[in-house]
Formats: C-alpha cells, sequence, structure tokens
C-alpha cells in the first residue's frame, strides 16, 4: 500500500508551482523520493525543519524546491544561504539550483576555497538569490568584501549539520550564525545524518517549533555486509591495511574466486596518490581517486583509493 501511495505522489500534489514542476521534469525527476515527500509540503506551510536523511537520498532537492518556490513569491537578493561543510558537495548544491532555478529567474554563487576571491566579490556585487557556501569561504567574504552582509537572509539551511557544527567546522559555523537575522521571517532547515548533541542545541536555540523528519534510506547497511574495526597505531596503518588486502589474495587464490576488488577512502586528497603508490610498490594494483584530478576509472585496477 505504502509503495503504491509514493508511486501516485507526484511533484505537482506537492503543492509546487508549475515553472518548478517543469524544472524538475527537465531533470528527469519521475517522482519525488521519499525525503522529498516528506519535507516538501512543510517546508511550503513555512514549518522550520529537523530532517535526518543519508547522502544520496534526494535530500537537496528536498531544500531547494521549497526555497525556489518562495523566491518566485517574494524575489529579493541575498534570500537564501546554504551552508555546506565541503566544497565538493557546495558546489553540486549550487549546480542543483542552477539547474532547477532559470524557469523563476533565480541565480545563485558557490563561496568555496580554491576559487579566485575577486570573482567570488563580483559576483555577490550582482546580488544573487541564493549563496551556497563552505563556512570558511563565506566568513572570509563577511570580514573582507565591502558592502556584503547575510542581513536579509530569509531562508538558513545546514546541510551535513552534524558535521557543520562538529569540531572542525564549529567555531567558524558559530561566527556565521551570529550575523544572520533571527525571529519570525527566517525559516531554517537542518539536514544531518545523525542528531548529535550539538545539532540539538543549535535547534532549541534557532529553530521555531520545528518539524522533526527521519526516513529511512536505501542505502541502509544490509544484514548481510560483514563489518569489522580494527585499532592500529597510527603509525602502522599502511601495514596493516597491506596485511589485510593480502590476506584477502590468498583467500580468493586458495577458493580459486575471482580476486575481490576494494575501496579505500582516505581522510585527505593528498593522502591517496601516497597510498596508491605504496601499494603498487607492494604488488597490490591501485589507483588514486580524488576531486583534484581527473577522474577517471581504469576498469583493470581492483583497488580505488
Amino acid at each position: 500500500m505504502a509503495a503504491e501511495e509514493e508511486n501516485t505522489t507526484s511533484f505537482k500534489s506537492l503543492g509546487l508551482c508549475d515553472q518548478l514542476v517543469k524544472a524538475v521534469a527537465e531533470q528527469q525527476w519521475k517522482s519525488p523520493t521519499p525525503i522529498q515527500a516528506e519535507v516538501i509540503p512543510h517546508a511550503l506551510e513555512g514549518k522550520d525543519l529537523i530532517a535526518l536523511s543519508q547522502t544520496g537520498s534526494g535530500k537537496t532537492g528536498a531544500f531547494a524546491l521549497p526555497i525556489l518556490q518562495a523566491l518566485f513569491d517574494s524575489p529579493q537578493p541575498f534570500f537564501a544561504l546554504v551552508l555546506s561543510p565541503t566544497r565538493e558537495l557546495a558546489l553540486q548544491i549550487d549546480q542543483q539550483f542552477q539547474a532547477l532555478g532559470p524557469g523563476i529567474g533565480a541565480k545563485s554563487v558557490a563561496l568555496v576555497g580554491g576559487e579566485s576571491e575577486v570573482q567570488q566579490s563580483t559576483v555577490l556585487a550582482k546580488q544573487p538569490h541564493i549563496i551556497v557556501a563552505t563556512p570558511g569561504r563565506l566568513l572570509h567574504h563577511l570580514t573582507k568584501t565591502r558592502g556584503f552582509s547575510l542581513g536579509t537572509i530569509k531562508y538558513l539551511v545546514l546541510d551535513e549539520a552534524d558535521r557543520l557544527l562538529g569540531e572542525e567546522f564549529e567555531k567558524t559555523t558559530n561566527e556565521i550564525l551570529k550575523v544572520i537575522p533571527h525571529g519570525g521571517e527566517r525559516r531554517t532547515y537542518l539536514f544531518s545524518a545523525t542528531m548529535t548533541n550539538k545539532v540539538k542545541k543549535v535547534a532549541r536555540a534557532g529553530l521555531r517549533n520545528p518539524v522533526k523528519i527521519e526516513v529511512a534510506s536505501k542505502y541502509s547497511t544490509v544484514e548481510t555486509l560483514q563489518q569489522q574495526m580494527m585499532s592500529t597505531p597510527v603509525q602502522y596503518k599502511g601495514c596493516y591495511l597491506v596485511c589485510l588486502l593480502k590476506k584477502w589474495q590468498r583467500t580468493d587464490q586458495k577458493k580459486k574466486k575471482c580476486q575481490r576488488r576494494a575501496m579505500v577512502f582516505a581522510e585527505k586528497c593528498a593522502e591517496t596518490p601516497f597510498l596508491a603508490c605504496m601499494l603498487q610498490n607492494l604488488g597490490i594494483k591501485a589507483i588514486p581517486l580524488h576531486g583534484k584530478m581527473s577522474q577517471v576509472f581504469w576498469s583493470s585496477s581492483n583497488l580505488v583509493i
């Protein structure tokens, strides 16, 4: 019954205007994802939101569409601010706004590191409607770019709020929150994978009677997936990784199985070439893959880092 109800839900039935319905059709979005179906009606009613949802669930559309509809009804510069912990995510969100917004004349800008500050300042001088930013670069423009402020912001989105309010970004995020208007006119959306104590604290301080939405992700861990944790001394992490991968190789060879592929996630881009080179020298086929290089996947490799 639930599946049948989900199939009959359309973006039009959620209350979106014709311009945005056309925009999602052009993006080939056939029907709302569960998080979109839950969030959009409450957002269009002007509610503050706390949404717990995983990456890949369609959450960007869940907050972008209501913001664009509100902008269409009451256009003004510097209408909405979306904060993201990483430049890659911020750029993806900005691309989503640019794809959905032309029909209503919406203009957005991404303020992220690694891009020209002068060019960003030039775009800010043109007063775009939507700002998508990482905390560090936004705070830089707030202090250095003449005439730029967030005094007119009507919508604030903290995407991956658990990370924005974590140890790495908490101080910068709090500095930004101090200069954003509070009160009845501002709508605030917190999107997070987990409900941490710091997210709860911000929710209590800055949200007005928020609606809490939690949607199970289709990417949740399946019961058949084996999970293990290995605690190692920091200086020997590479050795343990090699031993583990070699152990898998021997197991596959002994059982005459097709050799498994593996994906290793590193904390920083700079670590991936080092790890790949180390593994290659030890007889394990590996390639690095990160956001600062041409992302070409070599199918002959068994390991992606």
